[in-house]
């Protein structure tokens, strides 16, 4: 079965620093046509930095949208055509003071699938050197180190909800475990 819709209509509804909002005419694989609402993003990278002592570096921030502090794995959105390690290795530097020796891409991971094109590259950092912190003017965060294995448990008691550091946490666990990854 051919699952594919054609975009018939595009049209911009918002058009913001952050995301622009398309409300787009799509025609359906029966023939038919439907709404589709999409959010246009640069996408982002959320890069996780472990320590020799096999520690997760973690920061914690306030989320507007959720009205919260949400603990994370460093992470920020991709400048336009800025290639995804590039934004990782900044966004390391900027928000924990770090520069890695090495960095593997893990994947890609697409957010919200029904209605947004975002796509965040996963990354992780090892060989670890620490300087000082680089945050944006409006950017207010701590930094914490926490184990592997407490991060995993985190993950699962829903302490960590952030999905891109969910993702992030349980692959390099799995992939350590099986040693695919190592320090």
């Amino acid at each position: 079965m051919n699952l594919t819709e054609k975009q018939l209509e595009k049209n911009y509804v918002f058009e913001g620093k952050i995301i622009k909002v398309r409300k787009d005419l799509a025609l359906m694989p029966n023939g038919k046509t439907a709404s589709r609402e999409v959010v246009e993003h640069n996408g982002g990278v959320c890069i996780a930095p472990l320590t020799e002592n096999n520690e997760l570096i973690f920061v914690k921030q306030f989320r507007y949208p959720y009205m919260e502090e949400v603990l994370e794995l460093p992470a920020g959105k991709r400048d336009s055509n800025e290639e995804p390690k590039i934004c990782g290795i900044r966004e390391l530097k900027e928000e924990t003071g770090a520069t890695a020796k090495n960095i593997t891409f893990l994947g890609k991971l697409y957010p919200s699938p029904g209605y947004c094109g975002e796509i965040i590259w996963l990354y992780l950092a090892t060989g670890l050197d620490f300087g000082k912190q680089n945050t944006d003017e409006d950017e207010f965060l701590e930094v914490y180190k926490i184990p592997l294995d407490k991060a995993v448990e985190m993950v699962l008691s829903g302490e960590i909800k952030d999905a891109k550091t969910q993702t992030l946490v349980l692959k390099i666990k799995l992939l350590k475990d099986n040693g695919i990854l190592s320090n």
